[in-house]
C-alpha cells in the first residue's frame, strides 16, 4: 500500500498539571524497586497471554514473582490473534476433544471473568453441499494429512452438535441452529449464491487483547503477594548470583536470583533458553496475518456477526466487525525469525481474494486495508507438512538445573489464547509444587481486572449513574470509560475529574487527564505501548500524526521525557504504524 515519507517530528509537552504521585505501575519506580529486591522465588520471562496468566495465578497463591518481557505487555503474538475466544470447532476434524473440552469451558469462563472485553459472537458457517468432507474428516480424524476442501451440511451439523455437548458447563450462549439457502441469503444477501445452507453457532471475541494481558499483570501486582513487573527487560544469560536482566530502556545490566524460572516467551522460547543455558529446539512457529479493512457495506452486512468460512486451500478464514472496522484473517506460514513477522503483500493478496469470493458482489479491494498485523503462532516442533495439522494444544517441557545454572526452567510450548487460564494454573500447579507450596485459590471464577464487578445490562445505568454522581463527569462520558476500561473507568474518571477533563485536539474522545493518568499508572515505556496496547487508538482507525503528537506531549510531559526523548518516540511510532502495519499516515 502506498505511504507518504514525512520529516522526524517533535511533539512539545504543553500541558502544566503538576506530577502526580508514583503509582505501583510505574516504570521508573517498579526498576528501582526490582534491582532492590535481587531475589524472587518465580520469575516468569515474557509477558504475553500465557506469562501474564502464569504470573496473575502464582500472585494470587502467594508467591512473590518478578514477570519479566524483552517488549511490551502482550506486544508479541498475544498482540496478533484472530481476536477469538473460541472452542475450537475445526480441533474436532482431528480428533482433538480435550482441547475441544477445555476450550469451551474457558471461553464460557471468560465470559464471565472479563465481560468488559470478552463478548458473543454469533457465527455463520456456509456450507456449499449437502455431503462433502465425509471422507475427508474420516481421515483427519485417523491422523491423515487429508485436505478439507470442502465441509457439507452432514459434517458442519455433527461438528455444531458435538460442539453444544462439550460446551455445555457454564453454558451463556444459545445453541446452534441451521439456516435454509434462502435465510442465509436473506440475512447476507452479497452472500455467494452458491451456498446451499448454512450453520450458526455462537463462540467469543476480544475487542482488546492486548490491554487484557495488561490487567492479568495489573492483578498480580495488586494482589499484595510482593509481585513485580518490568516490561523492556530481556533475559540475557545466567550469573553468579541467577538470571542476568537487561534494562532495554536503560542499557544497564543486573542480575535477580530465582527457585524456578518460567520460559513464556512464547516462539522466542528457544532464544530465551539459549541465553539461560538450555539449547533444545522447542518450537516450530507459523504465522498468522490479518487485515483490518474499512468496507462499511461489508461491514453493515455482518450486523455484529461473525462468517467462518473454508478457502480454497483448505484452511479456515474469518471476517467480523471490529471496532468498526472488518477484520479478515488468517493465514498459516512456517517462519524461522518471529522478528521478521510481518503481514506480506502476498498474504494481504490471498486474505482479500478469499474474502471476494466469499462475497462477490461487494467491491473489496486493497485500498481498504487500514491496518494489518501478523504473529507467530509458539507452535511444537514439527514435521507436518500441513501446518493446519499441528496441534494447538500445550505442553510443559522442564529442564532442571545444570552447570552455573541453579534453577530449573518451565517452558510453555504452544497453547492457544483462549485456554491460558488452564495452562496457566497447569503450570502454577508445577511451581508451587517444586517450591513447596500449596494452591490456596482457584481462578475459574476469578475476574479479571475491570471486569471485577462489572455491570450487566440491568445493572448498567445504575453503574455509570453513581460513577459520575461520584466523579461530577456527566453520564455519557463515564460510559465510554466503562466500555474502554471496564470497572477500571472508575479510577480514571475521578482522576479526570480532579484535573479536568479538556479533551485532546486530534483524539476528541480522549481527554489530556485520562491520557496522563493512563501514563503515570499503566507501566508505559514508550510511546507506543499507549496507542497501540492500553487503548485502541490505533486499532480503532483513530492514528494519525496529530495524534501521536498530541498523546506523545503528554506522556512526556508526564513521564519527565526530554524533547529528544519525545521526537524518537513519536519517530518510532510513526515508523511501526507505516512499516508494520500499514498504516497511511
Amino acid at each position: 500500500m502506498t505511504m507518504t515519507s514525512t520529516e522526524p517530528r517533535t511533539a512539545t509537552a504543553t500541558s502544566s498539571t503538576a506530577a502526580a504521585p508514583r503509582s505501583q505501575m510505574d516504570r521508573a519506580a517498579t526498576l528501582a524497586t526490582v534491582r532492590a529486591t535481587a531475589r524472587y522465588p518465580v520469575v516468569v520471562v515474557g509477558a504475553g497471554i500465557n506469562g501474564a496468566g502464569t504470573f496473575r495465578d502464582l500472585a494470587l497463591q502467594g508467591v512473590p514473582c518478578l514477570l519479566i518481557d524483552k517488549g511490551d505487555f502482550g506486544s508479541g503474538t498475544s498482540a496478533a490473534p484472530s481476536r477469538l475466544i473460541h472452542g475450537g470447532l475445526k480441533y474436532l476434524e482431528t480428533g482433538e476433544f480435550r482441547l475441544v473440552s477445555e476450550s469451551v469451558r474457558e471461553r464460557n469462563l471468560l465470559l464471565r471473568n472479563a465481560p468488559h472485553f470478552v463478548h458473543p459472537l454469533h457465527t455463520m458457517v456456509p456450507i456449499y453441499s449437502w455431503f462433502g468432507g465425509l471422507i475427508s474428516s474420516a481421515g483427519r480424524f485417523l491422523g491423515l494429512s487429508t485436505a478439507m476442501t470442502d465441509r457439507g451440511a452432514i459434517v458442519i451439523k455433527a461438528g455444531l452438535a458435538l460442539y453444544d455437548w462439550y460446551g455445555r458447563r457454564y453454558r451463556t450462549m444459545p445453541k446452534h441452529a441451521m439456516w435454509s439457502r434462502r435465510k442465509a441469503l436473506r440475512e447476507f444477501p452479497d452472500l455467494d449464491p452458491q451456498v446451499v445452507a448454512g450453520g450458526t453457532y455462537y463462540d467469543a471475541a476480544v475487542t482488546q487483547a492486548e490491554r487484557l494481558v495488561f490487567e492479568l499483570a495489573r492483578d498480580g501486582v495488586s494482589s499484595g503477594a510482593g509481585c513485580h513487573t518490568l516490561n523492556y527487560a530481556s533475559a540475557v544469560g545466567v550469573g553468579e548470583n541467577g538470571l542476568r536482566i537487561r534494562d532495554e530502556i536503560g542499557g544497564e545490566e543486573f542480575e535477580i536470583a530465582a527457585d524456578v524460572v518460567v520460559n513464556a516467551a512464547g516462539p522466542w522460547i528457544d532464544r530465551a533458553n539459549a541465553a539461560m543455558g538450555v539449547n533444545d529446539r522447542l518450537i516450530g512457529g507459523t504465522k498468522g496475518s490479518h487485515l483490518v479493512l474499512d468496507n462499511p457495506r461489508l461491514t453493515e452486512q455482518l450486523a455484529g456477526r461473525m462468517v467462518y468460512f473454508g478457502s480454497s486451500d483448505g484452511r479456515i478464514c474469518l471476517v467480523y466487525p471490529f471496532f468498526g472496522h472488518a477484520l479478515v484473517g488468517s493465514t498459516d506460514i512456517p517462519v524461522d525469525d518471529p522478528d521478521d513477522a510481518r503481514c506480506d503483500d502476498t498474504e494481504t493478496a490471498y486474505m482479500l481474494a478469499e474474502l471476494q469470493s466469499l462475497f462477490p458482489s461487494v467491491p473489496i479491494s486493497e485500498d481498504q486495508v487500514v491496518f494489518r498485523y501478523a504473529g507467530v503462532r509458539p507452535l511444537p516442533q514439527s514435521d507436518a507438512s500441513d501446518p493446519g495439522l499441528i496441534s494447538r494444544d500445550h505442553s510443559i517441557e522442564v529442564s532442571e538445573p545444570s552447570g552455573r545454572r541453579a534453577f530449573p526452567v518451565l517452558s510453555l510450548v504452544g497453547g492457544k489464547w483462549t485456554t491460558f487460564r488452564a495452562f496457566a494454573g497447569e503450570t502454577a500447579d508445577q511451581v508451587l509444587q517444586r517450591l513447596g507450596r500449596a494452591r490456596i485459590c482457584e481462578t475459574g471464577e476469578h475476574p479479571i481486572g475491570g471486569g471485577a464487578g462489572y455491570p450487566d445490562r440491568e445493572r448498567r445505568d445504575r453503574w455509570i449513574d453513581d460513577a459520575s454522581r461520584a466523579t461530577g463527569l456527566p453520564n455519557e462520558r463515564v460510559a465510554t470509560l466503562l466500555e474502554r476500561y471496564g470497572t477500571l473507568a472508575h479510577d480514571i474518571a475521578a482522576a479526570c475529574a480532579a484535573e479536568g477533563d479538556e479533551r485532546c485536539l486530534a483524539l476528541p474522545e480522549y481527554s489530556r487527564a485520562e491520557i496522563r493518568h493512563l501514563a503515570r499508572t499503566e507501566m508505559i515505556g514508550r510511546l507506543a505501548d499507549l496507542l497501540f496496547r492500553r487503548t485502541p487508538i490505533a486499532l480503532a482507525g483513530q492514528l494519525t500524526l496529530a495524534a501521536i503528537d498530541d498523546v506523545a506531549a503528554e506522556v512526556g510531559q508526564t513521564l519527565g521525557w526530554s524533547a529528544e526523548r519525545i521526537a524518537s518516540e513519536v519517530d518510532h511510532v510513526i515508523a511501526l504504524a507505516r512499516d508494520v502495519h500499514g498504516i497511511r499516515l
